[in-house]
């Protein structure tokens, strides 16, 4: 016979417990070496769509 839990586990118990579980991480940022904004790392900056040196995108001033 297998375990039976003794007592009802309430929904903001069971949520509270998987929420220290699946907390997300503050996410890791570097600066862009072209522009000097935070970015992601190993991916295109999204404030002038440079990745390694090579122009990847091509941003308009306006949106930055």
């Amino acid at each position: 016979m297998g375990a039976v839990p003794k007592k009802k586990v309430s929904k903001a118990r069971s949520s509270r417990r998987k929420a220290v579980w699946m907390r997300l991480d503050k996410p890791n940022l570097v600066e862009c070496p072209h522009c000097r904004e935070l970015m992601v790392p190993h991916h295109i900056c999204r404030n002038c769509g440079y990745y390694r040196g090579v122009a990847y995108l091509e941003v308009e001033e306006g949106e930055a």
